[in-house]
């Protein structure tokens, strides 16, 4: 009885809008059904799409990851209970979910054509829009999507960094071993699952992210969140609002491969936890 508000909370809040999503992609708007929806997804345009979504999530996820990294490493002679780790903790926590309008502004006040970077270095005589505006196009998702996957990966790679026993360390050095030898040997190989499984929780979190997209790129449809949001609004081409269901399909397949994945990693972190 114990689990029936939360599987409650499952069924309205991630299996029902999951169910009619599908379901949608399957059928017309008169309710009669159709392969044409899904067969959609084989438009170079949509293929495309996705493309971009994958390596955008891809690449935001590995640069995360690694700086997140590495912030925790830096971390790990800082006191629990001391002042720095307190501060980091809440701007991990505050920043992991600063995405949306309010990062979209933050980007545009800074590196936007008239931001306060972008006039400052070109006044220097830098112009980081020589070639083109790229930051309302899909190449300038990277910066604002780092933004938030960095100290989402300090929230959750922190603890596996110190998991590392002491006495592996102590072990290490009474054996003769060196702060390489020992990364090398048990540090490396211990974390790596926990770092697999940071790394393809970024990738998720990077792939159905929308309202920052939404907010910093007013023109085109460059990823999968945003072509779905096109389908359901669009003033241009009408009569296609099923296909949004299509294109949730193709997001619940990417994503139920990426975090099965993440399940089997857990699951092999989680010996070195105990």
């Amino acid at each position: 009885m114990g689990l029936v508000p939360f599987g409650l909370y499952l069924a309205l809040f991630l299996l029902l809008p999951t169910v009619l999503a599908l379901s949608s992609g399957f059928f017309q708007k008169d309710g009669s059904f159709t392969w044409d929806n899904v067969a959609a997804l084989g438009d170079p345009v949509i293929q495309t799409t996705f493309i971009t979504t994958l390596w955008l999530s891809a690449l935001t996820a590995v640069v995360g990851a690694v700086l997140g990294a590495l912030v925790c490493y830096a971390l790990i002679g800082v006191r629990h209970d001391g002042p720095l780790r307190s501060v980091i903790d809440s701007a991990s926590g505050v920043l992991a979910q600063f995405g949306g309008v309010m990062l979209a502004f933050a980007f545009v006040a800074t590196i936007g054509i008239q931001g306060t970077m972008t006039v400052l270095l070109r006044d220097a005589g830098f112009d980081i829009y020589a070639n083109g505006v790229w930051l309302y196009e899909a190449p300038g998702l990277i910066l604002p999507y780092i933004y938030f996957q960095v100290p989402l990966m300090v929230i959750v790679f922190l603890p596996a960094l110190e998991a590392l026993k002491p006495q592996w360390v102590e072990a290490n050095a009474t054996l003769g071993g060196s702060t390489a030898s020992f990364w090398w040997r048990i540090g490396i190989p211990v974390l790596a699952p926990s770092f697999l499984g940071s790394l393809l929780l970024l990738f998720a979190n990077a792939f159905s992210s929308y309202a920052t997209a939404a907010a910093l790129t007013s023109q085109g449809q460059s990823i999968v969140p945003l072509q779905i949001r096109a389908a359901l609004t669009s003033e241009t081409v009408l009569g296609r609002e099923n296909l949004a269901g299509a294109l949730a399909l193709g997001m619940i397949i990417v994503m139920t491969i990426v975090m099965s994945l993440y399940a089997l990693v857990q699951r092999r972190a989680a010996r070195w936890q105990r």
